[in-house]
């Protein structure tokens, strides 16, 4: 199934994705695709739905806004392939670097990239997002986190690199800023996935392709990074997690070319869709 929220920010609804690929409005069944949901079993009541078709389509104008409710946690996985450490000239990480970005900067997969005030190195990341499905916490092996997923979705991690690292002090700020989680289009549930880690990914600025790599490069799966945290934190149903990106974001780059006003930056992951965002400053 494929996962959807529509509609102007504060005032989203649920909704599906049909075989026609028709936007579906779910709100008469389900308040919301957010923690209750989840975690109350709503996946299989939303699955038990005899005909979907029969719901009312969503108006093509209608916003695109993040597939999932505004999460509890952003759970961040840095150098998680081992092609983007090389490119960085990063160390191998032994264990999963973990950080967390702000819950308010997830936002649509269409809406702006907002450039920070005083920003002078905005960058992109393409990411394969993992979406929590009931509570984990202190999983006993990494096959248990298998069903503690969702789904998965787009998302990009964007990133202000001078507040990030030549700032002082912990990742967040760089991290944290408005607009700088876009998510979706939709978030597709684990049974449309027969390998979250055989999916390429690909993202270009202004038509010219940066990104164009594979989750398989990942150094801690999908599984390995759910089970990790659960060690450390727990879990919520709802929560996203960012996994890591592949290489050629502006940071790697000899003469970086970072993001700024009027940039058009476009995303996709196969089977998970497209994103697409114009940049503004904020």
């Amino acid at each position: 199934m494929k996962l959807i929220r529509f509609g102007n920010k504060g005032n989203e609804k649920p909704g599906i994705i049909d075989d026609n690929n028709i936007r579906r409005d779910a709100s008469q069944l389900f308040k919301d695709w957010n923690n209750e949901f989840f975690e109350q079993g709503g996946l299989e009541k939303l699955k038990a739905v005899e005909d979907i078709s029969l719901l009312p389509a969503v108006d093509e104008n209608e916003r695109w806004a993040a597939p999932v409710a505004r999460p509890g946690k952003a759970i961040c996985i840095g150098l998680n392939y081992s092609d983007h450490a090389a490119e960085t000239g990063a160390a191998i990480p032994k264990e999963p670097i973990v950080f967390m970005k702000a819950s308010n900067t997830v936002v649509g997969p269409y809406d702006n990239i907002l450039i920070p005030r005083k920003s002078k190195k905005t960058d992109w990341e393409v990411e394969l997002a993992v979406i929590i499905k009931k509570e984990a916490r202190y999983l006993e092996s990494i096959d248990d986190a298998k069903a503690y997923i969702a789904g998965y979705a787009i998302v990009n991690d964007v990133s202000e690199r001078e507040f990030q690292i030549e700032r002082g002090g912990q990742w967040t700020k760089g991290k944290s800023c408005d607009n700088f989680s876009p998510l979706g289009p939709y978030l597709l549930t684990t049974d449309e996935i027969k390998d979250p880690q055989n999916l390429w990914m690909k993202l270009t600025v202004n038509g010219v392709q940066m990104q164009n790599g594979n989750s398989s490069k990942m150094i801690f799966n999908v599984y390995y990074v759910v089970h990790y945290l659960s060690q450390f934190m727990t879990l919520e149903a709802g929560d996203i997690i960012l996994t890591g990106t592949p290489p050629g974001v502006a940071l790697g780059m000899q003469e970086p070319q970072y993001l700024k006003d009027g940039d058009v930056v476009e995303l996709s992951i196969e089977q998970l869709g497209t994103q697409k965002q114009t940049c503004v400053d904020a």
